[in-house]
């Protein structure tokens, strides 16, 4: 070779203006492929068409069904338009199906139950009393199997939202399923349970009196959990399981629409996301296995007012109700279901395709692929870096060694900037009050995250390659071992993972396969030496993996830009959407991305993608990265109008006030509110009277609330607040128990449907036994007083009598021992509210959705 050929054997093979072609191509394969088949739905049935496709779901009918539902209008437990109207017209809605029924073949039962219950949940004492389940059984009769099939949704809603999306799809889908079961005429093994379930809100009341107590649930063997975070698209089985991997083999064979990642359920179960399913339940409290749907699209409209008929796509129930009805024929009909505990085997690793197919395999089967593909693949760096040596003039292995050290060095520098700039941006925008505004401009984590990921990922070697060139080896092997570098990366990351016995590691089984495949291919065929040719096979091997991963963290950003907007002030959610993004590049361009350093003046691309996020960061700081839109994309305010009266030892009262108590949803809380007609003058933290009592003084609702409460904030009002009913405490009387430091407080409380009670010891006195479920003493290190006691009822509304022992070590109780408040939330809007809290809340501007209900605190020192 000439001393020229040599010289232009070191240098990029491509000019840079080469560049932008490449990485547009990148960009245009996601939205050519990725996004049609991601938002990819069938066609509606329509009634018409039901006599020309017997046995399909019927969207159209449950359509209908929808907007019957939709039309109650809000269905908050304890309200009569949940007790009463709702469980009506499901009780109407079965018998229309009962009169369908082939009654030569089935027998379908109803029942209404009111169960009475508590259980602790996260961080508190969740009591409920006569609340409603509609539960509808339909059996073969030829069939005597003992064990049924649970399919659940909930028909209660948030306050103010009619529930179309949440639950109401899934309420539709549940009777259009039990009306095809019902039609059918080929009969199933195994009886099915369709569980209506009344107070899924308030939270997963329902389903824990239908599993801990109805006649029919010790028989239930499997569930499918039905769930909706957004309102349309297609439903994710996010989890599954417990280790009964079966489930995933019949739904791998017969879901017509799969769409389901492993990542998903560890994501989901890992706590990340502020919200839960029943799936807990029936997992935990009944010891059953089960799958868990949800539809994930439009999240931004779930617990307002806009999660109704109109929003909510005709062709997303088509989807769900496809898939639901499958998988029912399928578990009804399944052996595994005789004795689930026969078929308890390892969790399962499973993810779809873009939605084309399948794949599932056991976690021991995952365990032994994780580690045979990593080996494989170092084994293959070895044998290139091998050939290298042996290709190029006066290169040893231990140089080539050293060299491919060094640029693994650099490459990890790079994965640590790869993730490092896009937290450094979201800590950046945060501290300057700007965080969330890719919450209605989506496409700005374009700039803000995806291109500083980039940046971060191949500037280590780019001003490597520039800086300190190496002309014994030419630059395309530079430029392989650059690409060599991240399959080791992904090799040992992927033997943490397996070690830590986390299934989403098959991201980097897909990454390490398809590299390590073509890598393979260019040393059998020889264009591994042949200058650049070995690019053509890595970049067309590379084109699935891009596909899947940006489908797949495609997917999570959609479940989570609305997420960011409800969760809570005391987390920048521009982490965790700068971590997701990171994810994306380092997963979906690991290997792509270095191809930036086969073009000449990598510098000025990297140059360019810095000047695309500067332009970036300019919109966003404009109006167009206001995170609120009206309607669509709303800012969420929970406003308590509350009344707040402080008793005494000595049964004074200390004060007495009103105000309006904010629940910040968001990282922003209520500044985008300053400079608007609504006037917050006066409003302060709840923080400050933290130390003075319990629970900071405050009515919070559920343990979110509770949680969160230092972030919340009191506005005081001069005129007081209208409470529209009764709350009362009423002291019943004390009595020392034998051992002479015990002391029992008999207490009845009564008031409206959803009440709380905070508990907080005093002094040295301490809180020993009490009424309730004991798990929370139980475990002290785990829950810290204040204790909160959520109580809500049904239609059943008899006082809630307990009594808490207090010990006290000198049995002096002529002293404060126990400070405790009683709280009363009139949420339904069955209860009125005052005129000026009208006009304040009309005075909230059009982008911003308040949920709000009148409240009252009362607290006491005995």
């Amino acid at each position: 070779m000439t001393s020229e050929k040599i010289g232009h054997a070191r240098r990029p093979a491509f000019s840079w203006y080469y560049a932008p072609s490449f990485l547009v191509l990148w960009l245009g394969l996601f939205y050519a492929i990725v996004v049609p088949l991601y938002n990819k739905l069938p066609e509606r049935v329509t009634i018409r068409e039901e006599s020309l496709r017997p046995g399909e779901f019927v969207a159209e009918q449950a359509e209908r069904q929808l907007y019957d539902f939709d039309r109650i209008g809000p269905k908050v437990t304890g309200s009569y338009a949940n007790e009463v109207t709702t469980v009506e017209f499901l009780l109407n809605e079965t018998e229309k199906i009962r009169s369908q029924m082939r009654s030569d073949l089935y027998e379908l039962e109803v029942d209404v139950q009111s169960p009475t219950g508590g259980y602790v949940f996260i961080d508190m004492v969740n009591m409920y009393q006569g609340i409603h389940n509609v539960i509808v059984k339909l059996s073969s009769k030829s069939s005597r199997s003992e064990s049924y099939l649970l399919l659940n949704s909930h028909f209660d809603s948030k306050p103010s939202s009619p529930g179309s999306g949440d639950d109401g799809i899934m309420v539709v889908v549940m009777l259009e399923v039990l009306r095809q079961m019902a039609t059918s005429e080929t009969p199933f093994e195994h009886p099915l349970v369709f569980l209506f379930n009344g107070a899924e809100e308030n939270p997963l009341q329902g389903s824990h009196g239908f599993i801990t107590q109805h006649k029919w649930a010790k028989n239930c063997k499997a569930f499918i959990n039905l769930e909706i975070p957004g309102s349309g698209g297609r439903d994710l089985l996010f989890q599954s399981g417990p280790r009964n991997s079966w489930l995933m083999k019949y739904y791998k064979l017969h879901a017509n629409h799969p769409f389901a990642t492993t990542m998903g359920e560890e994501i989901f179960q890992s706590g990340i996301v502020p919200s839960d399913t029943d799936f807990r339940i029936f997992r935990d409290y009944g010891n059953i296995p089960g799958v868990d749907f949800a539809q994930i699209k439009n999240g931004y409209v779930l617990h307002t007012a806009f999660d109704s008929f109109e929003v909510i796509p005709g062709r997303s129930i088509q989807n769900t109700g496809n898939n639901v009805l499958a998988l029912v024929r399928a578990y009804s009909n399944a052996s595994e279901l005789n004795d689930t505990e026969q078929n308890v085997g390892g969790h399962a690793v499973f993810f779809d395709f873009l939605g084309l197919f399948f794949v599932y395999y056991t976690e021991t089967t995952g365990v032994i692929m994780n580690c045979c593909i990593a080996v494989i693949s170092l084994v293959l760096v070895g044998c290139s870096l091998w050939r290298m040596a042996r290709q190029s003039e006066k290169v040893t292995i231990p140089q080539i060694t050293l060299w491919f050290l060094i640029i693994l060095g650099l490459h990890i520098l790079g994965v640590l900037l790869c993730f490092g700039l896009p937290l450094l941006m979201a800590v950046l925008f945060d501290a300057g009050d700007r965080s969330m505004t890719y919450f209605t401009s989506n496409w700005l984590v374009f700039g803000l995250y995806i291109c500083p990921s980039i940046i971060g990922l191949v500037l280590p070697l780019t001003l490597y390659y520039t800086l300190k060139p190496n002309n014994k080896l030419t630059h395309s092997y530079h430029l392989q071992m650059s690409l060599h570098a991240h399959l080791v990366v992904l090799a040992l990351l992927s033997f943490i993972l397996t070690s830590l016995g986390i299934r989403s590691q098959y991201l980097c089984l897909i990454s390490m396969i398809f590299y390590a495949g073509a890598l393979l291919i260019n040393l059998v065929s020889k264009l591994h030496d042949r200058g650049y040719y070995w690019a053509l096979i890595v970049v067309s091997l590379q084109v699935l993996p891009f596909c899947y991963f940006t489908y797949i963290f495609y997917m999570f950003l959609e479940i989570f830009f609305p997420i960011v907007g409800r969760m809570g002030r005391g987390t920048n959610p521009d982490l965790i959407i700068g971590l997701l993004c990171a994810c994306c590049v380092f997963f979906s361009m690991g290997f792509a991305a270095q191809f930036i350093n086969m073009f000449r003046w990598p510098n000025l691309i990297l140059l360019g993608l810095a000047v695309v996020t500067f332009i970036f960061c300019m919109i966003a700081v404009s109006e167009v990265g206001f995170p609120y839109r009206p309607k669509t994309n709303v800012m969420r305010a929970s406003v308590l109008h509350t009344r707040r009266i402080f008793h005494e030892f000595d049964g004074s009262v200390s004060h007495s006030d009103s105000g309006y108590y904010f629940d910040y949803q968001d990282r922003r809380a209520f500044n985008p509110l300053q400079d608007t007609s609504l006037d917050l003058t006066g409003l302060q933290p709840v923080k400050n009277d933290c130390d003075n009592y319990v629970m900071c003084g405050i009515p919070c609702f559920y343990y979110s609330w509770c949680r969160w409460r230092q972030w919340a904030g009191w506005l005081p009002r001069e005129s007081e607040v209208e409470i529209p009913g009764e709350l009362t405490l009423e002291f019943l009387g004390k009595t020392i128990l034998e051992s002479g430091t015990t002391a029992r407080y008999h207490f009845q409380q009564s008031g409206p449907p959803h009440m709380n009670v905070f508990i907080q010891p005093v002094g040295e006195a301490v809180v020993e036994d009490w009424s309730f479920v004991r798990d929370m003493l139980d475990d002290p290190e785990e829950f810290q007083p204040p204790y909160q006691i959520f109580f809500s009822y049904g239609t059943n509304d008899n006082p809630l009598t307990f009594h808490i022992d207090m010990v006290k070590s000198d049995g002096d109780f002529g002293v404060p021992v126990l400070e405790i408040a009683a709280v009363g939330h009139f949420v339904s809007y069955e209860y009125a509210r005052d005129a000026e809290t009208l006009r304040f809340i009309a005075d909230f501007p059009d982008y911003v959705h308040v949920m709000e209900w009148p409240s009252v605190f009362k607290r006491y020192v005995f």
